[in-house]
């Protein structure tokens, strides 16, 4: 493979991409049990903005491991330090900064969707209970500059109840949403409103997959 890649970023190495997806797919096998629900909703191919919750730090790599495609995450910069932060620019994730405009990952994500590729968003900003309760608006606006389709993901049992002990292998459940085309308006408006149906979209589906874990 060349190392230029039109759905990677510019100074990604695509080899050490394919490395770090089957680094991903297998680094928490011993720790967690997965159970990877619909992931044939996912397109295989074309511009994707995905979303998932986001309750602790391994999220982003258990999906970057599993997912079936390149794909690029937008991770908190305060992690591009030394040689994680080369190694993590390397497979081709983006830094940016949390709570600031910072446009230029945004526009190199941008780049990447219009040549086909799959940007990995965590709308909620920051880890918490995972339940989406409130969403920024990164999400919405590079559907609105690229065209790309909404993929939901909702992710369970990667956070330890309050309370409890120590957990031996617990069951992480990974649940695919139905893609969606979104028109983000144009403006704050149209970029708050596109934000609050990505928002909806993804609690709706942390709530489906609540219940399935109820349900077992």
């Amino acid at each position: 493979m060349s190392k230029a890649a039109p759905d990677l970023p510019e100074d990604a190495l695509p080899w050490l991409h394919e490395v770090g997806r089957v680094i991903g797919r297998y680094l928490y096998v011993p720790a967690f049990r997965f159970r990877v629900h619909n992931m044939d909703r996912l397109p295989l191919d074309g511009p994707v903005v995905l979303v998932a919750n986001h309750s602790s730090m391994i999220e982003p790599q258990v999906l970057f491991g599993i997912l079936p495609r390149r794909s690029v995450f937008l991770v908190k910069g305060e992690l591009f330090k030394g040689i994680a932060g080369k190694g993590l620019r390397a497979i081709g994730q983006l830094a940016i900064r949390r709570g600031e405009p910072d446009r230029k990952p945004l526009l190199a994500a941008v780049r990447v969707l219009r040549g086909g590729g799959l940007i990995g968003v965590f709308p909620e900003g920051t880890r918490g209970d995972g339940d989406v309760l409130n969403a920024e608006q990164g999400a919405a606006w590079l559907v609105r500059q690229s065209g790309a389709v909404v993929q939901p993901v909702a992710v369970r049992g990667t956070r330890r109840p309050a309370g409890s002990g120590r957990r031996f292998r617990p069951v992480v459940d990974v649940l695919v949403g139905k893609p969606f085309e979104l028109t983000v308006g144009p403006g704050r408006t149209g970029l708050a409103a596109g934000t609050e149906q990505i928002r909806v979209a993804l609690a709706d589906l942390v709530g489906e997959l609540d219940r399935m874990r109820d349900l077992r």
